[in-house]
């Protein structure tokens, strides 16, 4: 069960979770966390993730698509 869309919409920007880490102030490790669905990022990281991706945070969590 997905639980959000980071990886998904990092690919969609071609924005690397290396320079996702970066912009976070995060480790690699805990942004592929994110991405693999392992552990969930808090409303106030998903926040700084949206603004960084220039996405809402609906656009994070819920796929239009499946």
């Amino acid at each position: 069960m997905k639980l959000n869309r980071i990886k998904a919409v990092l690919a969609e920007k071609d924005f690397s979770q290396k320079e996702l880490a970066k912009r976070l102030g995060k480790s690699f490790n805990t942004v592929n966390a994110y991405c693999c669905n392992r552990q969930q990022p808090s409303l106030e990281l998903l926040k700084k993730i949206s603004t960084i991706l220039s996405v809402s945070i609906k656009d994070l969590i819920i796929d239009d698509y499946e």
